[in-house]
């Protein structure tokens, strides 16, 4: 069964962009590795990315465990950080890290480029954006982030991720183009994933579980109705604001726009020794922009009420 409203309705999706950046990291791997997927674990176990220029800056927290001491802290990511390109990975879609995005961003270029000389010598990275010129880093940035859409059966002009998601990124690297998507196509790149065929079986297993270790469930996966259900899940939001008399402007509170959008796979398996409680297993995609208020309880009450639809649907 499907059903949509305004499903064609086209706006920046904010940080859910951040599943086409993944994207683009994991078909350069799947492209470079196409038979192989132990050397695509190895890639993303035991590269090690030290955070540069790209990284700048960010308000997201990231949990870091420093071995030696054994201390478990959490700040923004900061210039000479070190991590593994998975732990990038998973910062950069479980708390929406925008420093992380851009680091795995920036890898997935070299990575498009290099095949299996990847990764270069920290040393030599400056020298590789560099030689590219302009143009050639606009080209890379497509044919890193855009192509893969494409590929894997989506269209460029309903999703689109155009740019970097720092400022360092952005002045690094211009990705030459507007970022947006629509519901239906976010849809569609969902589907493709729960049918194993986002670039390949190995790919859609993998990102599937890393949006299933989003931290901290917000907006629509708050819904309490979801408490026992696995949720697979991304958020993001965009706002901005102008003068307005008798309004005061507060995050995610724009009157300019207020673009707030939701993906979430819901599964269930209850514990219902009578047999009266159905298992459901279903896709939700959501944008909004509603103006002048937080619309995360709007986005949690859709939540209750979809998953009550689904389960009166599936009651026989």
């Amino acid at each position: 069964a499907y059903a949509e409203w305004r499903g064609d309705h086209r706006q920046n999706i904010g940080s859910v962009g951040k599943m086409l950046g993944a994207l683009g990291l994991l078909q350069a791997l799947a492209d470079t590795y196409p038979e192989n997927a132990s050397a695509r674990e190895r890639v993303l176990r035991e590269t090690i990315l030290t955070a540069d220029d790209f990284s700048q800056h960010d308000h997201h927290t990231v949990h870091m465990f420093d071995v030696e001491t054994r201390e478990l802290t959490r700040r923004s990511i900061e210039i000479g950080d070190q991590a593994t390109l998975w732990e990038y990975l998973n910062w950069m879609l479980s708390v929406s890290s925008n420093s992380a995005a851009a680091m795995v961003m920036r890898d997935a270029m070299m990575l498009r480029a290099l095949g299996v000389d990847y990764p270069p010598p920290d040393a030599d990275i400056d020298g590789f954006f560099d030689q590219l010129g302009s143009s050639g880093r606009t080209e890379l940035f497509q044919r890193t982030f855009w192509e893969p859409v494409t590929r894997n059966g989506l269209e460029l002009d309903q999703i689109r991720q155009g740019s970097f998601f720092t400022q360092g990124g952005k002045k690094r690297v211009n990705g030459g183009g507007n970022s947006y998507a629509t519901a239906r196509s976010l849809m569609e790149f969902l589907l493709t994933m729960e049918q194993g065929q986002l670039v390949d079986e190995w790919t859609s297993r993998l990102f599937k579980r890393m949006l299933y270790l989003t931290e901290r469930r917000i907006r629509y996966a708050s819904s309490p109705a979801l408490r026992d259900a696995a949720v697979y899940f991304k958020s993001g939001s965009l706002y901005s604001c102008k003068k307005e008399e008798g309004f005061k402007c507060g995050k995610y509170r724009g009157n300019v726009r207020n673009y707030m959008n939701s993906v979430a796979i819901v599964e269930t398996r209850p514990e219902d020794p009578a047999g009266e409680l159905p298992e459901l297993h279903y896709v939700v995609t959501l944008i909004s922009n509603v103006l002048r208020e937080n619309s995360a309880v709007a986005h949690q009450t859709l939540g209750t009420e979809i998953h009550r639809l689904m389960q009166e649907r599936h009651a026989d």
